[in-house]
């Protein structure tokens, strides 16, 4: 027996060591693109190498190794795509901010800020926000001790913003405390995933059996219904009084999403769309920044022509779009500081657009929906019912935050207002996007870790000795 435990030990330790080298190579393949990305910006706007570059190339090194490290001693059968894919994106929204804090510097020298160095930091520090995740997590399980904690301390941060928030551009969102500034939606994603997989690993079996058959529909009964009644009513009452449109929407899409996974009922998924058109259609017509949203959607180009009407920043981000084409026109040389200051955050998409083309969009996206597809994977092998649902709704709940960016930008839906993660500046995206792949990366590495051996039958053991 004690050579067949070592014989396991010695064969599970070249496949963790494959899928961390594997790692190692791809993180510097990021951080190489990310140098090339901003070495090209300065040579294409100024015609020579940013002087910072060799301070990026030192940063973007030492955060990758880092991040590198702790995965390798902390989660070392993690999957080995999820670092580098976030690296990646990372490093294409640093070059991307450089890219308009140029541009910006250029249209407007007496208003540009630079930005970029301070997104470096955020990211820094969004990196040993998840190293220290990785270290003092030891097991993705004793989260779910903290589920009703946890939809307390959500509740409290979605509240927050109405009390303390300031208005921008008509929705609250932010808490400002002093200088310091922070956008407490981008955590409560992850902290309301952590509530819905404890909540429905407890209650599943009731949620998945409980129903009434209305219409050829099972739909749920009374008191299991409780629950979406209850999140659909708190995610319009953050629509009404924050008017925060993309918080509401990720809030709710997630609840449903994760309640199919956990029931596998179709009816619970209807319920959600129908709850969500009614809901939406009654504050939209009730809310006039939600309103007046939803007409900018409609009619995109009617700021051009009478500037009194709205927003003109979706009509300016179509025809960046439309002037990008396939290939673009090459970083450095599209105009995407005609959008102004969302140029940074959600219309930051159009920059990639613009000057990377479709091409470009097209590989931002496959990225986006690799680093979901990998969380989707962590779900599907994990050994416990609270890791597959957790692993399950922060994938879910970032591909619905790119969905919602991705979809108001190029005019699918109305614009929501929230960061497109990794790319758009923002300290509190960064942050909250970093704890995310740290809770991945913990999920994963439990489940593609080799399950011990059964210990042997106590009979099996006595012979032995007596046969030595």
């Amino acid at each position: 027996m004690g050579a067949g435990r070592r014989g396991s030990s010695r064969a599970a330790r070249p496949e963790e060591g494959r899928g961390r080298r594997s790692e190692l190579m791809m993180l510097g393949l990021a951080v190489l693109l990310t140098l090339f990305g901003y070495a090209s910006v300065g040579l294409a706007t100024e015609g020579k190498l940013p002087a910072e570059l060799p301070v990026y190339a030192i940063g973007m090194t030492v955060m990758a190794m880092g991040a590198h490290w702790a995965v390798r001693r902390f989660a070392p059968y993690a999957d080995p795509l999820i670092l580098p894919i976030a690296v990646a994106l990372s490093g294409l929204g640093l070059v991307l901010i450089h890219r308009l804090d140029l541009a910006f510097a250029l249209s407007s020298p007496k208003r540009a800020v630079t930005v970029a160095p301070t997104q470096l930091m955020w990211g820094a520090i969004g990196i040993a926000v998840c190293v220290a995740v990785l270290i003092f997590l030891k097991d993705h399980r004793h989260l779910q001790r903290y589920t009703y904690i946890s939809i307390t301390v959500a509740l409290v941060m979605l509240i927050a913003p109405v009390f303390f928030g300031a208005d921008t551009l008509g929705a609250k969102r932010w808490i400002t405390l002093g200088a310091l500034s922070f956008q407490p939606g981008e955590f409560v994603r992850i902290v309301i995933a952590v509530f819905f997989a404890g909540y429905l690993t407890m209650h599943k079996d009731a949620l998945a059996l409980a129903s009434r058959r209305v219409l050829g529909f099972s739909l749920p009964r009374g008191r299991q219904f409780g629950p979406i009644a209850a999140v659909w009513l708190l995610s319009l009452l953050v629509l009404i009084f924050e008017r925060d449109l993309g918080t509401s929407l990720i809030f709710f899409g997630l609840f449903v999403i994760m309640l199919y996974i956990a029931t596998e009922r179709t009816s619970w998924v209807v319920t959600g769309l129908l709850m969500f058109a009614v809901g939406a259609t009654v504050v939209g017509s009730m809310e006039p920044h939600v309103h007046g949203r939803i007409s900018a959607w409609l009619h995109p180009f009617a700021a051009l022509q009478d500037p009194g009407a709205g927003s003109d920043q979706l009509a300016k981000a179509l025809f960046g779009f439309g002037s990008g084409g396939i290939l673009g026109t090459g970083l450095g040389s599209g105009r995407p500081d005609l959008i102004g200051f969302a140029a940074r955050s959600d219309f930051i998409l159009t920059s990639v657009g613009e000057e990377l083309g479709l091409a470009g969009m097209t590989a931002v996206f496959l990225l986006y929906a690799l680093l979901v597809e990998r969380g989707l994977r962590a779900a599907l092998d994990a050994r416990d019912s609270f890791g597959k649902l957790l692993a399950a709704g922060l994938a879910s709940a970032l591909a619905l935050q790119v969905f919602v960016v991705s979809g108001g930008v190029t005019g699918l839906i109305p614009l929501t207002g929230k960061a497109l993660p990794f790319l758009a500046q923002g300290g509190s995206s960064q942050v909250a996007n970093w704890v995310l792949i740290a809770l991945l990366l913990k999920v994963s590495d439990a489940a593609r870790r080799p399950a011990p051996e059964p210990v042997a039958d106590l009979d099996e053991q006595s012979t032995q000795l007596i046969r030595r």
